[in-house]
């Protein structure tokens, strides 16, 4: 059995229960019969099914997906107190924004902003350098510092002002571009969104460090999903699928000439306001496809997210941050239940219309444009799975 209830019920645990031997019966799975069962406990119903085990990690997607922050400490604050501190004096009068960033976690993505800060000394920032951020440092001193010097780990004690993990690879790969690819680690539905480059994301809420709508398509299309839903773990009790990068992002096979190595840096921003990567001319109908559909996706959702009857949009009291959305007070309650998950446990024909034409687009992109419709699940795995054994051999 690959799934069995705990004796208790509600406990956050998973348990299979695996029987092996040396015998010529055919092998059941979950009470049923199957051709073959699998390392990670799913089956085959025929022999030419694949084994999805068996994928690569693949060299060009490298250094493109990463984990967020692992702060080892609680360094977030209000939004209400970083404004305060935003607008207070520094002794060698540099302003705290340099250490104040808005932080995003799986909740920022699939409910409502909770309009949560971290300070963030960065990597390697020097301890007297950080005092001089008077306000946030005598915070962290009064918070971080008391739990830090009962730690294990010599680093977290000795620097006691930076995160456990400041992902200083990640903070590279943003530096030049102006929003990402945010997606929960964990989650009901496997959602995509765009965060501004001034947000930092938590260890549980992976970034893609991409900024064209070509990128945020291909990884919103049914082929990724597919992929993610047999190539990721699945969180506990609940068993909501886990997004970890390692296994979903750096093994699945893109389109050619879409892939992150293809596409570089490099963007392009079309009349519709759609972004493209930097693509070889005989990819680019592709990448434009792909990104006015994801384009269209994202609109409509914000749309959705935020109608403009029923929200006042804020600047931020010093620049360099994305504006706040405030309820109109007439409708705050109905905003809050405007969230990501409950738009896709809805799930309205207009949401699924705009799903099924940036689907048929990254179709097309791999070359299944006129059987796409046609291909069951277990068709579309074995595609992508022969996709990314032959460009993991060629690594």
């Amino acid at each position: 059995m690959s799934d069995e209830p705990w004796i208790n019920s509600g406990a956050a645990v998973r348990v299979s229960l695996i029987c092996f031997g040396n015998t010529e019966l055919t092998p059941v799975l979950n009470n049923e019969k199957v051709a073959a069962i699998y390392a990670d406990l799913t089956a085959s119903t025929n022999e030419a099914m694949s084994d999805l085990t068996g994928a690569k990690t693949l060299a060009e997607n490298a250094g493109v997906a990463f984990q967020g922050v692992l702060q080892v400490g609680e360094f977030d604050i209000a939004g209400d107190l970083a404004r305060k501190w935003l607008l207070s004096p520094n002794p060698h009068g540099k302003p705290n924004s340099d250490v104040l960033r808005p932080g995003w976690n799986g909740l920022d993505v699939v409910r409502r902003n909770r309009d949560i800060w971290m300070i963030d000394f960065g990597c390697g920032m020097p301890e007297e350098t950080a005092a001089l951020y008077e306000m946030p440092f005598g915070y962290v001193l009064d918070r971080i510092k008391p739990v830090r010097d009962n730690v294990r780990r010599d680093n977290h004690r000795k620097y006691w002002w930076q995160y456990g993990e400041a992902r200083p690879g990640m903070r590279k790969a943003l530096k030049d571009i102006s929003r990402y690819i945010i997606t929960p680690l964990v989650a009901k539905h496997l959602i995509f969104t765009f965060a501004p480059v001034s947000v930092l994301p938590y260890s549980a809420t992976p970034a893609i460090t991409r900024s064209d709508d070509t990128t945020f398509g291909i990884l919103h299309s049914l082929f990724h999903k597919l992929w993610t839903l047999r190539m990721c773990t699945y969180h506990c009790s609940g068993n909501n699928p886990r997004y970890t990068p390692t296994t979903t992002f750096e093994t699945f096979p893109f389109p050619i000439g879409l892939t992150p190595a293809n596409t570089g840096s490099g963007i392009k921003t079309l009349d519709s306001g759609a972004i493209i990567p930097t693509v070889k001319s005989e990819y680019r109908d592709h990448a434009v496809a792909i990104a006015e559909a994801a384009f269209q996706l994202n609109q409509l959702r914000e749309n959705w997210l935020n109608p403009p009857e029923w929200i006042e949009r804020q600047p931020e009291i010093v620049a360099g941050y994305s504006e706040r959305i405030i309820a109109k007070p007439a409708f705050a309650a109905q905003l809050k239940q405007r969230t990501l998950t409950n738009l896709y446990n809805k799930k309205p024909a207009w949401l699924v219309n705009a799903h099924v034409k940036l689907d048929q687009a990254v179709a097309a992109a791999y070359g299944w444009g006129n059987d796409a419709a046609e291909l069951n699940e277990a068709e579309i795995l074995q595609r992508l799975l022969a996709l990314n054994l032959a460009r993991g051999k060629c690594a």
